[in-house]
């Protein structure tokens, strides 16, 4: 099975431009193709998993990533997907997001020694004169056929403003850009994308012959893997500091049974053998699909000692591993009292309440769990004892746990 083969039984294409050309040249490891990334904050999020495994796949079989870090169109931001505007970011902003980014990708991809490349495309948009940019690219659109963008659609009735108009114009210049002087031969995006991937495909051919090898190829459900990135709280970040390993093993292993395969096949690089047999797994053993599945990513994104810990602390929580891998919260005395610590102000110490009426509420309703024991007394108390040594495990519903201890 070729690499293109691979990428199709893993459920990542959706549509193509040249399916012919484009599956020669990725089998063969002669692409030189490119991923959009708009540096909208400072840490990258679930919602990139897919394109950031999609160019390591594509380069362990000899093809040449180019991540494209938008400097540039991050001054607009990107319409499509929503139904407001981008708020804007400041240069300086733009640029410590963009350093930040770098970092995270080089545990995807291999930048070394011209293997992958990193491109800023402020560094062409920001010297355009606008005059000129009109001169050179405005004759190859229509307003007609730019408005009938699903991206634009989206905002027709709320408001599109002129400045985000551009975006489309923005985004097919990069690829005629990275085609003329890096030999980008491709691009790739998600389904949310096409309009505007279309766009740059046609301008490279318009402005330099038919003949122009430009060809554009689209990832499934890389809309729904931007929603992978949200939950109620906000984004599952890929930095530690923003989601610890723990809380991003947890939440691949808390994935719907529906999703789990879906996500083995598209995330991890496990033999498409081994999740085909685990696609007939059913009751129980999906369980032990997804922590398969949450390990896997986590070994990716935080390394193995990291995902070890985070394993093993998620098997604490229900009886079955080390608890001394699991996050915890280390109390001093000046939160204790001769007793120890009001259940209601661990809740809140710990993070698994935003206050003190939100752990109230909690404990109330029965969502709460000390040492694996439901607390519904709201006067609970913590005692020395119980923080003393290993400490004990808070849990608030089924996701949230933390260890609370005093030394």
């Amino acid at each position: 099975m070729g690499v293109y083969e691979e990428l199709q039984a893993r459920g990542l294409i959706a549509q193509v431009t040249d399916e012919k050309e484009i599956r020669e040249m990725v089998n063969a490891g002669k692409a030189t193709f490119y991923i959009g990334f708009d540096p909208t904050a400072d840490s990258l999020h679930v919602g990139h998993f897919m394109a950031l495994c999609l160019m390591k796949r594509l380069q362990m079989a000899g093809n040449k990533p180019i991540a494209l870090i938008g400097g540039g169109t991050g001054m607009i931001g990107d319409p499509s997907g929503r139904t407001d505007a981008r708020p804007m970011m400041t240069k300086e902003i733009i640029d410590h997001n963009c350093d930040c980014f770098r970092k995270q990708m080089e545990r995807f991809v291999d930048f070394s020694d011209g293997k992958a490349l990193m491109v800023n495309n402020a560094d062409w948009l920001m010297s355009l004169n606008y005059i000129d940019m009109l001169r050179e690219v405005g004759p190859h659109f229509t307003v007609n056929r730019m408005l009938t963008a699903e991206c634009y659609k989206q905002r027709w009735e709320k408001g599109l403003t002129f400045f985000e108009f551009n975006y489309m114009i923005m985004q097919a210049y990069d690829f005629y850009m990275l085609y003329k002087d890096y030999g980008c031969n491709m691009q790739f995006g998600g389904d949310d994308q096409w309009s505007n991937m279309l766009a740059g495909t046609e301008l490279i051919r318009r402005k330099l012959g038919k003949d122009a090898h430009a060809m554009t190829i689209t990832l499934l459900l890389n809309s729904e893997g931007k929603k992978m990135g949200k939950t109620a709280k906000g984004a599952v970040w890929l930095d530690p500091n923003k989601t610890s390993p723990f809380d991003f093993y947890q939440y691949w292993r808390n994935v719907g049974d529906a999703d789990v395969i879906k996500c083995l096949r598209m995330l991890t690089f496990l033999p498409m053998e081994q999740i085909d047999e685990m696609s007939k797994w059913e009751g129980s053993q999906l369980n032990q699909a997804k922590e398969i599945l949450a390990y896997e990513l986590t070994n990716l994104v935080h390394g193995e000692e990291e995902a070890k810990k985070a394993q093993e602390g998620a098997r604490a929580v229900f009886g079955a591993g080390d608890a001394a891998q699991m996050p915890e919260e280390e109390l001093s005395e000046e939160d204790l009292t001769d007793d120890g610590i009001d259940l209601i102000s661990a809740l809140v110490k710990a993070g698994l309440a935003t206050n003190r009426s939100d752990a109230r509420r909690a404990i109330e309703q029965g969502g709460v769990l000390a040492g694996g024991e439901k607390v519904t007394d709201v006067k609970a108390v913590i005692t020395r004892d119980q923080l003393s040594g290993e400490g004990i495990v808070l849990r608030r519903g089924k996701k949230k746990y933390k260890k609370i201890v005093c030394r």
